[in-house]
């Protein structure tokens, strides 16, 4: 669990509520109508210029802004180097009746691909396909935040406008302006909220994972060309360290000593 994720976001909610508070602000920063013009017009603009499903797929893996994958790189590493040193005694086909139970679909197919004799260049070009077609998924729900957060500022503004006619309208009661155009303000606040506090930093999360995640299979690819090659178990661990980043790679030194 990522949990700076839901710290960042707590944190940024009870910042912003405490200022207001101690600002002598409170019921005046709730307008239900201001919500209903930024929200559902964001949501209203985000289904228009994206197919749903892809909307739909897209809030199922917000999670992974919730998860950590630190420990991935040294399950893989600990798994690819057992193999490794099973290949180096018995032989890659020896590897065989260990592929069903690789909980990695990728991890899965590359050594199937491997023990099947195929070359590394057609392993090769197999798997950066898989990786390439991941991005090209992974870039659409990135795509679906980015334009959220374009959308919500927009309409906070247009709920301005919305609320800066009806505030003209009503001239000739002096004593409803000001409270009108604080009103009027409020959508203005809730699209920068929105667009700035949860669907930038989001997207920005789901970039930050789908980086990983080429990483570690990159990882995977290079751990299953090293065996292939016949390369021997410490040469196969240092190719996948380098993928590793410096804390991982000591403990992974200490526990190959």
């Amino acid at each position: 669990m990522d949990i700076g994720t839901i710290i960042g976001i707590f944190f940024g909610l009870i910042v912003i509520s405490a200022a207001i508070i101690m600002g002598g602000g409170g019921m005046i920063f709730i307008s239900i109508p201001s919500v209903m013009i930024t929200m559902g017009g964001t949501v209203a603009s985000t289904l228009i210029n994206f197919p749903l499903p892809k909307i739909l797929g897209t809030m199922r893996v917000v999670r992974t802004a919730f998860k950590s994958r630190t420990d991935n790189y040294a399950l893989i590493f600990r798994q690819i180097s057992d193999l490794a040193l099973r290949a180096r005694r018995d032989g890659i086909l020896a590897l065989e009746d260990d592929i069903a139970n690789f909980d990695d679909e990728f991890m899965r197919k590359g050594f199937q691909m491997a023990v099947d004799g195929n070359s590394a260049d057609i392993i090769r070009h197999v798997l950066e396909e898989d990786m390439k077609s991941m991005q090209d998924r992974h870039a659409v729900g990135h795509s679906i935040f980015r334009a959220m957060a374009n959308y919500a500022p927009a309409f906070g503004m247009i709920g301005t406008l919305i609320g800066l006619i009806n505030m003209l309208r009503s001239m000739d009661d002096p004593a409803s302006i000001g409270m009108g155009m604080a009103v009027a303000l409020l959508t203005t606040l809730y699209g920068a909220l929105i667009a700035n506090l949860i669907c930038t930093p989001i997207a920005g999360k789901l970039e930050q994972r789908t980086a990983e995640e080429v990483a570690m299979k990159m990882m995977v690819l290079e751990g299953i060309l090293a065996i292939q090659e016949g390369n021997s178990p410490r040469v196969v661990q240092e190719k996948l360290r380098s993928y590793m980043a410096p804390s991982l790679r000591q403990q992974s030194e200490v526990k190959a000593a």
